[in-house]
Parts: C-alpha cells; sequence; structure tokens
C-alpha cells in the first residue's frame, strides 16, 4: 500500500522547506505533507553556497582591511592567518545555521514528515522512495518537485583524471593552495576568487566571455573586472579551456583564443561555469512533466503540465538561480494549491547581487536588453566618486546607473557596483515594482551620508549637472 499524502514535496532546499511551511501556515498543520530528499537539509544555500561563501568572503575582507586600512596614520598589519582553523569555524556556522534554520524548524511541524531518500515517479500521482533499506510507494494529491541544481561541469579533455574543486567541494580545503586556476566566471568565480586571494592565494580566471557574466551591465562589469585585477586577479577573458593535465604537483589548464594559446600552470582548478538542474531519475515522463537540459516548464502559476505537479527554484527551466526566489516560488506554490491564490513571480522584480568588494547589485532590465526587448530607453551612469560617502569610505571604485523607459519615465533598472550595493539595492526593486519614475527617486528622502544617496543622485542626473550641485540638494 502506497502513503498518502496531501502535498509530496521532493527535495529538501529553500524552495522545499518554504512550501512545507507556507502549506503548515495556511492549513492549521492539517495538510499532511512529506518532505522527500538526500543530501543534508538545507539545500545548496546553506551547506555549500551562500553561508560558507559569504562567511569565507567576509574572513578575507579582515584580513584585507588589516594589510589595506585605506587611510593616512593607519599602519598596514600582515596578519598571520591559520586557514585550518578559520575552515573550521566556517563549517561549524554551517553546521548551526543548517540545524537552527532547517532541522530545528522541520521538528516544529507535527505534520510534516521528511523522508530520507531518493523518490522517482512511477505514474502521474505516486512515487517510488528508494530509502537505502527499503522502496517505499508515496501518493500525494500534490506535488512539488523541488529538487535544486548542481554544479556543470564542462567537457574537458583530461579533467576527470586531473581533478578538480567546485563551489561544493571547496569547503573540504584545510589549506590554502598557493595558486589556482578558476574555470568559468560569474557569480561565483568572482566571489571565491577574490576571498582566495586574499588570502594569499594567486588566483587565475579563465572565461569565454569578455565581461563578468552575461546579461549584466557591462560597463560595471568590466569596472568591477579592474577593481580585481587591481588587487592581483589575472583573467583570461575570451579563452576556451582545451584540455587539463598534470605535471609533477602542478595542474596544467591549456586555453585557446583568436589571438593562440594559453598555459597556465596552478596548484589546484576550480570549476565555476554554471549550474545545471537536478531532473536525472526523477522519471519526469511517468509523471507527464515537460522539461528540457535547462529545467522543468512551468506555467505563471509554476504548475507543470501535469495540473497536479509543481516546480520551483533552480530546478526550474528560469533565468535566475538564487535561494531567495526559490524560497518565494516555494511559498507561492503552497499558495496556490491551499489557498486557491495565482500567485507568480515578475522575474524583473527579482534582485541578484555579487559579493565582492566592491559589491555588484541588479535589478530589472539593463539598457540593452530593454532596448531590444521593449523599446526606447533612456539611462544614466554616475561614478561612485561622486557619492560623497564613497569619498568618506576612500572606496570610489564603481558606478550606479539607472535605465528609464523613454515614454514613461517610469525607472525599469537599478544597477549598482559599489559598498554595500546589496544592501540598498531593494530600492530598486520598489521603484520597478510601484512604477516610480525617476523624479520619484529624487523626492524620496535619502539619508546623508550614505552610499544609497547614490541612487539618487543617478535619479538627478537626468535633470542636473551633479558637479553644480551642493550636498543634499533637491
Amino acid at each position: 500500500m502506497a502513503r498518502e499524502y496531501d502535498f509530496v514535496i521532493i527535495g529538501n532546499g529553500s524552495a522545499a522547506f518554504s512550501a512545507a511551511i507556507k502549506a503548515s501556515e495556511i492549513t492549521r498543520n492539517q495538510a499532511s505533507v512529506a518532505m522527500i530528499g538526500m543530501g543534508p537539509p538545507g539545500g545548496t544555500c546553506v551547506n555549500v553556497g551562500c553561508v560558507p561563501s559569504k562567511y569565507l568572503i567576509e574572513a578575507a575582507k579582515a584580513v584585507n582591511f588589516q594589510r589595506n586600512p585605506g587611510y593616512p596614520g593607519i599602519k598596514q598589519n600582515s596578519p598571520d592567518v591559520d586557514f585550518h582553523a578559520l575552515i573550521e569555524s566556517l563549517r561549524s556556522a554551517v553546521v548551526k545555521e543548517r540545524e537552527e534554520r532547517y532541522v530545528r524548524v522541520a521538528r516544529s511541524y507535527p505534520n510534516v514528515e521528511i523522508i530520507k531518500g531518493f523518490a522517482s515517479f512511477v505514474s502521474s500521482d505516486t512515487v517510488m522512495v528508494e530509502t537505502g533499506t527499503e522502496n517505499v510507494q508515496v501518493k500525494g494529491f500534490n506535488f512539488l518537485i523541488a529538487t535544486g541544481s548542481r554544479v556543470k561541469i564542462p567537457e574537458i579533455i583530461g579533467l576527470n583524471h586531473t581533478g578538480y574543486l567546485t563551489s561544493d567541494s571547496i569547503w573540504d580545503l584545510n589549506s590554502v593552495p598557493e595558486s589556482i586556476g578558476i574555470i568559468g566566471g560569474g557569480f561565483v568565480a568572482m566571489e571565491i576568487g577574490q576571498a582566495l586571494q586574499r588570502l594569499g592565494c594567486k588566483v587565475t580566471v579563465i572565461k569565454q566571455h569578455d565581461t563578468i557574466a552575461p546579461g549584466i551591465e557591462k560597463e560595471l562589469g568590466y569596472e568591477l573586472m579592474e577593481s580585481l585585477k587591481s588587487e592581483g586577479i589575472s583573467f583570461l577573458p575570451g579563452r576556451n579551456v582545451t584540455g587539463v593535465h598534470r605535471k609533477g604537483s602542478k595542474k596544467i589548464i591549456e586555453a585557446a583564443s583568436a589571438g593562440g594559446k594559453d598555459i597556465v600552470e596552478v596548484d589546484e582548478i576550480l570549476i565555476s561555469s554554471g549550474r545545471t538542474p537536478n531532473v536525472e531519475g526523477l522519471n519526469l515522463e511517468k509523471a507527464g512533466v515537460r522539461y528540457s537540459s535547462m529545467g522543468i516548464q512551468v506555467r505563471e502559476d509554476f504548475s507543470t503540465s501535469n495540473p497536479l505537479i509543481y516546480a520551483a527554484g533552480d530546478v526550474v527551466d528560469q533565468k535566475y538561480k538564487l535561494e531567495t526566489l526559490a524560497a518565494r516560488e516555494g511559498a507561492a506554490v503552497a499558495s496556490n494549491i491551499f489557498d486557491h491564490s495565482s500567485k507568480s513571480m515578475d522575474m524583473h522584480e527579482i534582485p541578484w547581487a555579487i559579493f565582492t568588494e566592491p559589491q555588484l547589485a541588479s535589478v530589472g532590465y539593463t539598457e540593452e536588453e530593454y532596448r531590444r526587448d521593449q523599446g526606447k530607453a533612456v539611462a544614466r551612469t554616475i561614478p561612485l566618486n561622486a557619492v560623497p560617502k564613497a569619498r568618506i569610505l576612500r572606496q570610489e571604485r564603481g558606478a550606479i546607473k539607472i535605465v528609464v523607459d523613454s515614454n514613461s519615465n517610469a525607472v525599469v533598472g537599478v544597477h549598482a557596483l559599489s559598498p554595500y550595493a546589496a544592501e540598498f539595492i531593494m530600492e530598486g526593486v520598489l521603484a520597478i515594482k510601484h512604477k516610480m519614475t525617476v523624479k520619484d527617486l529624487v523626492e524620496n528622502s535619502h539619508i546623508f551620508p550614505t552610499v544609497s544617496e547614490g541612487i539618487k543622485l543617478a535619479a538627478q542626473s537626468f535633470t542636473r549637472d551633479l558637479s553644480m550641485m551642493s550636498c543634499c540638494m533637491e
């Protein structure tokens, strides 16, 4: 006999937990929920993603500030870094966060049953769960697939033989390698690359794109690359890695470009070439769920081609793969099922950030995207040194850009490369969500001095010469 549940969730990461909690809240713990998952609770974000990476970034920032305090009269210091002690503290922080935010929370809901195992569909409303000791049939009146994604490993000659690290396995290091070659660009490469460089590793980034990642404001991407170069990180853009091999204790990366061939000798290799959805083994064909190599196809309400089955998070074929987006989508699915709502997501209202120093944060359209997809756009970019707080911080490398619709003057994109950009990008989210104009942004009083005041200054630059303005001028 199959076990029956009102809601069966396949996965145990952010989308899964958010959906289980929301379903429990709506039904006052009356809905029977099964959460089926293999790995540690919390998924990518808490275990190998956001939590450990930001811990390492902040630790490396502390080291960098001691070496480069940035203000006259403060002496430089060369701190002695015990990386093994640092990484052990990082691992402890991950365990604590997982226990507090996932394991303990799961126990608080008596209607939620955790089933450790691997689920695959045997029909449109039933999965078989392999637990390791037995096979259990689980039938659901509603399903959510929230199996997330994994690091995409490129097909490179010699890679498996030579060995490599990923954003999952780099946390197993107990010492900082003398040098590392990062294959691929994007968020992970920039964040981990800068942190390792600051901790004493020589970092080389080898990538196909000429900027940080496709789909971002190129001028800000180039500026971030220049900032990272100033710290010693080497970039080899426009390259295709053709092979890797060992040479004694070293690893050799061969990269080709229109200009010839590069040979990079490193101690370790980190793969940062994107992520791929976890759809293998789910037997989605038996459930009647359409999918591709990009992920599961969903409607606006996150339902799939099988109306009983929904999907959320990284496993979905969508633009962004973000923990916060996955959690919102999981909650939306539960609301759509148990509260009979029709919640959806506008991807142009979803912010993202790269937690380098300076941070790169963005929401909405880039200027190029809006001109291509929607029509005419007007944009203004101000250099970060136009913002008084940036000058006070002595961190003037960066820029803030606003994109508006030419006809309505509504803000459609906000992009910032600056200190604390991830903290104040929410002003851009609200501006886009509520169709605010640049005039609305100017008329919002901002605290002086803050870096977020740069949003107002960028808005004022549409109609004023900033060099002719006094501080706090409306």
